[in-house]
Parts: C-alpha cells; structure tokens; sequence
C-alpha cells in the first residue's frame, strides 16, 4: 500500500490547489454557475470551499456561523462557502494560487483530511463540466485509504458492507463482498458521489453501490 508522510501530502495538496486553479480559469461564466456532484452546491461554492481551506476563520466566527447552522456541520459548511462564492471568480482563482502552499488548517481538521479533501472537489467540479483533471495516482491511493478508514462523515465501510473495491491503475483495494473495480479517482468518488462514480465502475457489485 502506498503511503506518503506530511511533507509529500502537502505537496500534492499544493500542486492540486493550483491544477484546479487552472481548470478554474478557462470556465465561461456558465459554467461557473452549472451544479458540481455535491447536491445543492454550484461549482463556484465548491471553488470557494476549496479556496477558504487555508484561511481558516477564528474560533470566534466559527462558533457564530455554527450557531447560525443550527449545530449542522454540512449546513455550516455549505452556508460559509456561498457566502464566500459571491467574490468575483477570478478573486476565489487567484486565492487557490496565492495559498497553494499554504498550511495553515481549520481547527477541526488534519493535513491528511485537507488531502482527499482537495482531490474529491476539483472532481466535483472536473466531472460535471467534462474536463479532465487528472489526480495524482499515490496521492488518490492515500486519500482512499483515509476514506476508507474514517467513521464520520463517510462511514464507508458500513455503506458498502458485503462489496470489496479493487482499484485497475493502482495496487489498492478494501472491503470484502460483492467485486466493484475501477481506476482509483472513481473509486475515490465513492465518499458519497457513487451515480457520478458508477458509470466508471465495473463488477458484480456495482448495482449494489450505484
């Protein structure tokens, strides 16, 4: 299993931010307006998701916002990016360049976190448009293994009890079930974007998933 320590996460966290950047630049207005694979979400309010990551706001103006959400993290989260997705486009662009290599994070989260994070939403974004962004193929793999490992919010591996996902591009796979294969970045779409992932998936237990 490939494994990556902080300073080669942070690298790829970087060089994401700024791929994403890049896609981002060469929307028309449209499309910055179009749904992402996150419901209820345009893909200028993941842009802007993507972008507050290293500009974490105070503990004071964190508890505010959570209040205003009534407690609900996805509410908190989806609230604070709209608001923020009401800068001009080219400020959220120019944000993911300018704190690319930034490390600074939310109190509520981890380098590791920030990762499949960042990787999950440019394809938010990515897919939906039909534009390619390729993810870094280790990265992916780490990203997934986290997914896979982690309770809340995903709890993957009791939503896909009885499947076992085998990645075709990569040496990775989890679970035990039912055969769904396919490459790492759709496997990885699996933290709650699984009709977006299907289409690329394979296998007896792709109805199960889909």
């Amino acid at each position: 299993m490939v494994e990556m320590d902080r300073e080669a996460s942070w690298q790829a966290i970087a060089r994401q931010r700024r791929d994403l950047a890049d896609l981002l630049d060469g929307l028309s207005a449209a499309e910055w307006e179009q749904p992402s694979l996150c419901a209820g979400w345009r893909v200028r309010d993941v842009a802007a998701h993507v972008a507050l990551a290293p500009q974490p706001p105070s503990v004071w103006a964190m508890a505010v916002d959570a209040a205003r959400a009534g407690g609900r993290f996805h509410k908190l989260n989806h609230d604070v990016s709209v608001r923020h997705a009401q800068r001009p486009v080219a400020d959220l662009v120019g944000e993911l360049r300018r704190f690319a290599d930034s490390r600074r994070l939310p109190a509520v989260t981890s380098y590791r976190n920030i990762l499949f994070d960042v990787l999950v939403h440019a394809q938010d974004i990515a897919v939906p448009l039909g534009r390619p962004l390729p993810m870094q193929p280790d990265a992916a793999v780490v990203a997934a293994t986290r997914v896979w490992g982690m309770g809340w919010p995903f709890w993957a591996r009791r939503r896909l009890r009885g499947v076992r996902l085998v990645a075709t591009d990569v040496a990775w796979a989890a679970g035990d079930g039912l055969e769904v294969t396919g490459p790492i970045d759709a496997l990885l779409l699996m933290t709650g974007r699984r009709e977006a992932a299907s289409a690329r998936l394979s296998g007896a237990g792709v109805a199960r998933v889909a």
